[in-house]
C-alpha cells in the first residue's frame, strides 16, 4: 500500500521565491529599456537589444544543456541532480547580479548587456530543473498545485517588478525621459546586489538542505544524429547573426540608420524557420536520426513558442516608445502617457497574472457553478492586487493616494473580453489558443489605428490574451511524443529564444517607419498562433489524438 508523500514546504517556498524572482527581472526590463534608451541616447532598435541579451541567453544554455548530452550520452541535468540544476543556475545569476554594479558604474551598454546575459543565463538552468523539482517536492499528484502556485508568484514578481524597478531607477514611479541623462545609477546598482544576495541564500538553502531531494537518474540521452547536427548549424548562424549586432551596435562610430540590422535579424528568424522545417519534411520520408523533430506538432509548436514568447516580451518592451509618441500627438504636453509608463507595464504584465490565475482555477475540484463564479471573481481579485501594488507603489508622505490608479480604472471593462474567452474556449487548448490567436489580431490592429485609452488598453490587453497560449502550446506540441517527450520539451524551452528576434525585429521597423507600424510584428505573430490552433487539431487528430485534451502546466 502506497502512503503519499508529505510535501517539503520550505524548500517549496524557497523555490516559489526564485520563481518571484525570474519575474520581477524579466518585467522589469520593460521599464529599463526606456530608461537605458535616454540615458545611452540609443535608437528604439538599439534598445530592444535588452531583450536580445536576455532571451538569447536562455537558448543558448538550453542548447548547450542538449550538447553536452548528446555528447556524453547522457542527461546532463539528470546526472547532476535537479538539485544542483538549480544551484549552479542560482550561482551564475548571482555572478551576474554582482556583475551588474560595475556594468551600471562604467555607464557601458555592452557591459550592462553582458551582465544581463549571465542572469538569464542562470535563470534557464533553474527553469529547466525547477518544473520537475517542484514535482518532486511533495506527491507526484498534486504536482499541477505546486507548479500553479509558483506560477501565480511569478506572475506576482512581473506585476510589482516595473513599479519597484522604477522607483530604484527614478526615485518614482513617474518616467520622465528628459530626465534620465542626470541620474544616478546607484540605487539600481544596490538593488541588483540585493538581489544577487537573495539568490545566494537560495543557493546556499539548496545546497546544504539534507532533507531535498537530489532529483537525479542515469537516463541515457539518443544520438539523433540529423537533429543535432541542424540544431548546431542553426545555432552557428543565430550566434554569428547576434554578435554582428551585438558589435556593431555597442560602437559609437556606426551608421544607426543602416539596414544591416533588419536585415541580420531577418537572416536569423530565416534559418531557424527553414531549418525546423526541413527537418519536418526530411523526416516524412526517412524519420531515423531526427529524434522528437520527426512530430509536425512538435515543430509547429516550437514556432508557436517562439512567436509566442517574441509577442509576449515585444508588446511591453515598445510600449514606452509608443506611449511617448502618442503623447506627441495628441498634443500631451504633460506627458500625461510617458509619465506612467511603469503603471502601464504594470498592468501588461498584471493582465497575464489575470489570466494566469482564472486559467488555475480548473486545479481545483469546484463544482460547474462555483467554477463559473470563480472565473468570473478571480480575474477582478487579480485586478485588485494590480492597483494596491500600484497605488502602494506611488505612495508618498501624505500615504496612500488613490487618484494614482484612476488611469487604468477602465481596464476593468477589457478584463471581460478574457472572461469570454475562456468560456468559449472550454478549457480545451487548441480552442482556447485559437480563440485568444484571434482576440490578440483584432486587440494589435486596434492599437494600431486607435489613439488615447482605447489604443493604450488594446495594446496591454496583449497580455490578457498571451496568458495562457504557453500551456495551450506546450500540450499540444508534446502528444504522442512517447519517448520523445522530454527532448521535445527541451526543444520547445530552446524557443524562448523568440525573445531576443521579435522585439528587436520591431524596434528597428519602428526606427524605419513608426511605432504603429512596428506592432504589425505582434500581429503577424498572433496570426501565426491562431494558424497553429488550426492546422495542429488536424495534425494531432489524423494522428489518432486529441487537440482537446485538458490544459496541463503553465509558464
Amino acid at each position: 500500500m502506497s502512503t503519499e508523500q508529505k510535501t517539503n514546504y520550505p524548500a517549496l517556498y524557497t523555490l516559489i521565491g526564485v520563481f518571484f524572482f525570474w519575474g520581477f527581472i524579466g518585467a522589469s526590463n520593460g521599464v529599463f529599456i526606456p530608461f537605458c534608451k535616454a540615458k545611452f541616447n540609443l535608437s528604439q532598435f538599439q534598445s530592444q537589444l535588452i531583450d536580445s541579451a536576455f532571451y538569447f541567453a536562455y537558448y543558448i544554455g538550453a542548447f548547450l544543456l542538449f550538447l553536452f548530452s548528446v555528447i556524453g550520452k547522457k542527461d546532463f541535468l539528470n546526472s547532476w541532480g535537479l538539485k544542483n540544476g538549480i544551484v549552479y543556475g542560482l550561482i551564475l545569476s548571482v555572478i551576474g547580479a554582482f556583475v551588474m554594479f560595475p556594468a551600471l558604474s562604467s555607464n557601458k551598454f555592452a557591459f550592462i548587456l553582458g551582465a544581463l546575459f549571465i542572469i538569464a543565463l542562470g535563470f534557464s538552468l533553474q527553469q529547466t530543473a525547477a518544473q520537475p523539482f517542484a514535482i518532486s517536492l511533495g506527491d507526484e499528484s498534486t504536482g499541477a498545485h505546486r507548479l500553479n502556485l509558483a506560477g501565480g508568484i511569478n506572475s506576482f514578481g512581473t506585476t510589482i517588478g516595473p513599479i519597484i524597478f522604477a522607483l530604484a531607477l527614478l526615485g518614482t514611479t513617474k518616467l520622465d525621459e528628459s530626465l534620465i541623462p542626470g541620474l544616478s545609477l546607484s540605487t539600481v546598482q544596490w538593488l541588483y546586489v540585493i538581489i544577487g544576495v537573495a539568490f545566494l541564500v537560495a543557493a546556499l538553502l539548496f545546497k546544504f538542505s539534507k532533507k531535498l531531494p537530489d532529483g537525479k537518474n542515469d537516463a541515457s540521452i539518443e544520438n539523433e544524429s540529423k537533429a543535432t547536427i541542424l540544431l548546431s548549424l542553426i545555432t552557428i548562424v543565430l550566434v554569428t547573426v547576434l554578435s554582428i549586432i551585438f558589435i556593431q551596435y555597442t560602437k559609437s562610430d556606426v551608421d544607426h540608420d543602416s539596414n544591416l540590422s533588419l536585415y541580420l535579424i531577418i537572416i536569423g528568424i530565416f534559418a531557424l524557420v527553414l531549418g525546423l522545417i526541413f527537418a519536418m519534411k526530411s523526416s516524412e520520408s526517412n524519420p531515423k536520426g531526427w529524434g522528437a523533430l520527426k512530430y509536425p506538432q512538435l515543430v509547429l509548436g516550437m514556432l508557436g513558442i517562439f512567436a509566442y514568447v517574441g509577442v509576449e516580451v515585444a508588446i511591453q518592451s515598445n510600449l514606452g516608445e509608443y506611449l511617448k509618441v502618442l503623447d506627441a500627438k495628441t498634443g500631451n504636453t504633460n506627458k500625461y502617457w510617458e509619465n506612467i509608463t511603469p503603471m502601464l507595464i504594470s498592468l501588461y504584465w498584471g493582465s497575464l497574472m489575470i489570466g494566469r490565475w482564472s486559467g488555475a482555477i480548473s486545479v481545483f475540484n469546484l463544482k460547474s457553478s462555483a467554477k463559473q463564479i470563480a472565473f468570473i471573481v478571480v480575474p477582478y481579485i487579480a485586478f485588485l492586487v494590480i492597483l494596491i501594488s500600484n497605488m502602494i507603489g506611488d505612495m508618498g508622505e501624505k500615504g496612500i493616494n488613490f487618484s494614482t490608479i484612476v488611469p487604468i480604472l477602465p481596464y476593468a471593462a477589457v478584463i471581460i473580453i478574457q472572461i469570454l474567452g475562456f468560456k468559449l474556449g472550454q478549457e480545451k487548448p487548441a480552442r482556447t489558443l485559437l480563440i485568444f490567436g484571434l482576440m490578440g489580431i483584432v486587440a494589435m490592429i486596434v492599437g494600431i489605428y486607435s489613439t488615447g485609452s482605447v489604443g493604450v488598453f488594446a495594446l496591454v490587453s496583449g497580455g490578457l490574451f498571451c496568458s495562457v497560449m504557453w500551456p495551450c502550446i506546450f500540450s499540444l506540441a508534446t502528444q504522442g511524443l512517447g519517448k520523445y517527450t522530454s527532448q521535445g520539451s527541451a526543444f520547445l524551452i530552446m524557443m524562448i529564444l523568440g525573445g531576443a528576434f521579435i522585439p528587436p525585429l520591431q524596434g528597428k521597423l519602428a526606427d524605419m517607419f513608426t511605432i504603429e507600424i512596428s506592432y504589425w510584428v505582434c500581429v503577424t505573430c498572433f496570426v501565426y498562433l491562431t494558424f497553429f490552433a488550426y492546422i495542429v487539431t488536424k495534425i494531432l487528430k489524423n494522428q489518432g489524438l486529441n487537440p482537446n485534451a485538458e490544459i496541463s502546466g503553465g509558464h
